[in-house]
């Protein structure tokens, strides 16, 4: 989450979606609100912070980041995915706690049920659990909750469960009874129940989950132009548990897709990388694994890479409450496949919940790319596509073609691209290229620079700030290679 939306909450102050709290030494407090959200409409907790919204901060480390989401988990049943993480705001740290609406009410916490009520959270009287339990018994069960043809013993992927396991020791989120026992895994990550596995753990752990559920496929294509219909290249279909093949469906994707030239401070050796950016596209490929429909067998993933896009479509519409312009800003996570995002959490595969398409739209921008566009229809399913710059992966043929200007660099402008090798204030850019007058030189020299994506802003949600700071682009440091070398 971006610190520009949590001074929005701040501004706010507390309300249905919003609680503040100025410390974390009492878990139990904070585990009611969490379950209140939970059981209502999800919401935001941020802690370090007093109400009407002044920061005051907390002394964060991430063994005490740790301590909190380990008592905050074993304390909650059902299971969810509550995202936590620490943040900084005017220098002080915080603990932003966001939760998604839960879609197994109710919720308990310690063996409570809370219900989030206005501003405040309160604790629910028998004849409201009455009324959430029967409207429950009368809803169908979620597919990922149904459970699977396969059997616990014979179909499961030992491998898989170990690997799990490693995965959620390292990022600190190894919430298991005994580590030991593949089956108490299983009913930890909330997969497995009274020795049957699951639809969602058939997904997850199953060796090959496709025979029984052949959507879960992943079907890739390279295509040799930028028209769908043409003759592609390449072509697979993965089918095993979700792991690994999100793993082998990102491997396709670096191999069919044009690297770009990088120039890192420092070292005078090119270093070759793909086009988009691993942290935005693996976010991407994981959201579309994590959030698709998984109940029609019709449905699927699959991944179209063009010469110059790259698009990546699952089956099932945007939740509800949830549309193709909110992503791009963040929201609160309404989950589809809660077992299986809680899973992939839990290995450290889902960081932050509602605030993954945020993530993409930063790196794009910090790789000089254009904003990813997202592409929701109710019967066609999601597909967000990335683009490539104006300018070739190499940075080379047309490195002149800028936005705005239609020309290469002029010699100040190179100045400026070498200056912002490391982060300059716009005092210290001036210098470089001779200048007094702030307006003309923002407008004539910084603003086209910033417009191609060959310069960003290190806190683009205060351009006026007084503390802001100009860097360089992977696709700026391309061209400033590019430049040097022509005039050498």
């Amino acid at each position: 989450m971006t610190s520009q939306k949590i001074q929005e909450m701040l501004a706010l102050g507390e309300g249905q979606l919003i609680e503040f709290k100025s410390t974390i030494k009492n878990v139990d407090v904070l585990g009611r609100i969490i379950c209140g959200f939970l059981n209502t409409t999800g919401g935001y907790l941020i802690c370090g912070v007093q109400d009407p919204g002044r920061i005051i901060g907390l002394t964060l480390s991430e063994d005490i980041v740790a301590e909190v989401s380990r008592k905050l988990h074993e304390g909650l049943s059902p299971k969810s995915l509550v995202s936590i993480q620490a943040q900084v705001l005017d220098g002080k740290a915080v603990l932003v706690i966001e939760v998604p609406a839960g879609k197994d009410v109710p919720y308990a916490f310690r063996d409570t049920i809370y219900l989030r009520v206005a501003d405040s959270t309160q604790r629910a009287d028998a004849a409201t659990i009455r009324d959430i339990v029967m409207r429950r018994q009368i809803e169908p069960e979620r597919w990922e909750r149904r459970f699977s043809l396969a059997d616990l013993e014979a179909d499961v992927d030992q491998r898989q469960i170990q690997a799990a396991v490693a995965d959620a020791k390292k990022v600190r989120r190894a919430y298991f009874r005994d580590a030991t026992q593949p089956v108490m895994v299983l009913e930890d990550f909330a997969v497995a129940k009274y020795g049957r596995l699951t639809n969602g753990g058939d997904v997850l752990f199953a060796r090959n989950p496709a025979v029984r559920l052949p959507q879960i496929r992943i079907r890739a294509m390279r295509y040799n132009s930028d028209k769908a219909g043409d003759k592609f290249g390449d072509m697979k279909s993965f089918e095993g548990p979700l792991h690994s093949i999100f793993e082998e469906a990102y491997t396709f994707i670096v191999r069919n897709t044009p690297s770009v030239s990088r120039f890192i401070q420092g070292n005078p050796k090119r270093e070759d990388s793909p086009l988009y950016p691993e942290d935005a596209v693996r976010e991407a490929l994981i959201n579309a694994l994590a959030h698709r429909d998984y109940s029609a067998a019709s449905g699927g993933v699959s991944i179209h890479v063009f010469p110059r896009r790259l698009e990546i479509w699952n089956s099932g519409p945007l939740p509800d409450g949830v549309t193709a312009e909110d992503l791009p800003k963040g929201h609160i996570s309404v989950l589809r496949n809660p077992d299986i995002a809680h899973a992939l959490y839990l290995r450290g595969l889902m960081e932050k919940a509602g605030r993954g398409s945020v993530l993409m739209v930063q790196q794009c921008r910090v790789h000089g790319l254009p904003d990813p566009v997202w592409k929701s229809d109710a019967k066609l399913g999601v597909t967000v596509v990335f683009a490539a710059p104006e300018v070739t992966p190499e940075a080379g043929h047309q490195v002149g073609h800028q936005v705005g200007t239609k020309s290469a660099p002029s010699r100040h402008q190179v100045e400026i691209l070498q200056k912002c090798l490391s982060e300059s204030a716009i005092g210290e850019l001036m210098a470089v290229a001779g200048r007094s007058d702030r307006t003309k030189f923002r407008n004539q020299l910084l603003k086209p620079l910033l417009d191609a994506h060959w310069v960003v802003m290190t806190n683009p949600e205060k351009p006026n700030s007084s503390k802001q700071r100009y860097r360089i682009t992977e696709l700026g440091k391309a061209l400033l290679a590019q430049s040097l070398r022509a005039n050498s």
